[in-house]
């Protein structure tokens, strides 16, 4: 069980709504009427803060939940200081801490921005791309995927040019990657060689990932496959950004809708 913010959440609307019940049977077993000037400081705080931890832990756990971009990893996608929302409901409805799926809405498709509990940690939340779906066959070669035998197409945008916390990628390759129709930009870095290629068949239930910035990710090519119950949501608006070595709050990436 991973005791996150959620965990808190259930604890902390469960516990103020425990309060603020008891004393309202109280209050009726006792016939004593409502009074707020004689209401205990305890309740008090209960009745007050119950609907907010309430409210905010449906809309965390059930519709949509912010998250901050802390590493590289999905640039120029997402950059560092990036703060995106992650559609909860895309790929069904889960109870809170446990995760198990209620409600079944949609699955991940190919291209997709997915935020995911790390397999290798389930308290840390990872966020990449969806390559390869179950029953994928999926080749890494000569930093180009090949999807089921046939390559992602890419068009190369020339060299980029990172900024602020990012300035470290200045000099890789921009390229265009068009994953069955899905066109996403991708970084490359040509002097640098491929740590892990090969072929790779993705098991049932499971999802092929893998960060825009391709050589500075840590992502299935290292680990493995993620299993659909580590599936957190979609990502698909950034709606802040926040680059302290470069210009403070990025006006120019709010509002970006992500894919």
């Amino acid at each position: 069980m991973d005791y996150d913010f959620s965990f808190f959440l259930v604890v902390a609307t469960f516990i103020t709504g425990l309060i603020w019940g008891l004393y309202l049977v109280y209050l009726k077993l006792s016939r004593q009427p409502f009074d707020y000037e004689k209401e205990p400081m305890l309740v008090e705080y209960a009745r007050s803060f119950f609907p907010i931890v309430l409210v905010v832990l449906l809309l965390r756990s059930f519709v949509v939940e912010p998250f901050r971009i802390p590493s590289g990893s999905m640039m120029p996608t997402l950059l560092i200081g990036d703060f995106i929302l992650v559609n909860k409901f895309s790929y069904g409805v889960r109870l809170p801490v446990l995760n198990n799926k209620v409600v079944d809405i949609g699955e991940p498709e190919r291209g997709d921005i997915v935020v995911f509990r790390y397999p290798k940690n389930p308290s840390v939340d990872y966020i990449k791309r969806v390559i390869g779906l179950p029953g994928d066959r999926i080749a890494y070669y000569d930093k180009k995927i090949y999807v089921n035998g046939k390559p992602a197409k890419q068009v190369s945008l020339g060299r980029y040019q990172g900024v602020g916390q990012g300035a470290n990628m200045t000099g890789a390759e921009h390229l265009v990657e068009n994953l069955d129709g899905v066109e996403h930009s991708i970084l490359i870095t040509r002097g640098l060689p491929s740590n892990v290629e090969g072929v790779f068949v993705v098991p049932k239930g499971h999802y092929f990932v893998m960060g825009d910035n391709r050589d500075n990710s840590n992502d299935s090519r290292y680990w493995g496959t993620v299993p659909e119950q580590n599936l957190v949501g979609e990502a698909f608006l950034i709606w802040m950004s926040w680059d302290w070595q470069h210009q403070g709050v990025g006006f120019d990436r709010i509002g970006t809708v992500l894919k």
